[in-house]
């Protein structure tokens, strides 16, 4: 197993209600899953690669709750990434090099049928986790957008977080509303849904908590 670590900031767009009940383990709230994930790698490494500046989106989607399987994949890589950096990353976001069960990649890939070719494309992100703001485009593929929830009356800014001690993805998350138009092999849109705001550290063996 090749040793790997990331520490990035993301944004995460699905189709469900805010709070997401997959956070709760229950159903999807319109009973199946499309997502986009955007992360911006501040530090990582992959054996020997740096993988320092990069950025990723992947695009998920499922006919039903995760955990039914039958899932599709589509990761898009940034094209600025050597050779030898896209396969550490496609190594690590295909839950390869990892604990069973370790990271949410590592699950994840447990529930794909279809794990499509990727692109590399330039990819514009930009994340403030606290201010619960995001906005990511990928050329011909990807426009997210995500912002505060807002009060429906007084239309102030609403703050609420999910905390999972042990979670495989996030130990703390900022949530808002997200809206994304999806174009490719998994194409959707989505407006107005749960946005995730997260600093996350992982290694191959899961969330480092420090």
């Amino acid at each position: 197993m090749i040793d790997w670590e990331l520490q990035a900031t993301e944004f995460v767009n699905c189709n469900c209600a805010y709070g997401c009940p997959c956070q709760f383990n229950a159903p999807p709230t319109h009973g199946d899953c499309h997502a986009a994930a955007a992360y911006d790698i501040h530090k990582g490494h992959h054996g020997d690669i740096s993988l320092d500046g990069l950025k990723v989106v992947g695009i998920f989607s499922w006919p039903g709750a995760i955990h039914e399987g039958n899932g599709r994949a589509f990761l898009i890589v940034d094209e600025a990434a050597s050779e030898a950096q896209r396969a550490g990353l496609l190594s690590i976001l295909s839950g390869e090099d990892t604990e069973p069960g370790a990271t949410i990649w590592n699950v994840f890939a447990a529930t794909f049928a279809e794990l499509l070719p990727p692109d590399f494309r330039p990819i514009d992100i930009t994340i403030d986790v606290e201010g619960r703001t995001g906005k990511v485009t990928v050329d011909g593929y990807v426009t997210m957008q995500g912002v505060p929830i807002r009060n429906p009356v007084t239309g102030d800014e609403h703050r609420a977080r999910i905390d999972l001690p042990n979670g495989f993805e996030y130990t703390l998350a900022e949530m808002g509303s997200g809206s994304s138009t999806i174009s490719g092999p998994i194409a959707f849109d989505v407006s107005d849904s749960y946005g995730q705001f997260a600093h996350i550290h992982l290694n191959n063996r899961g969330v480092v908590h420090v």
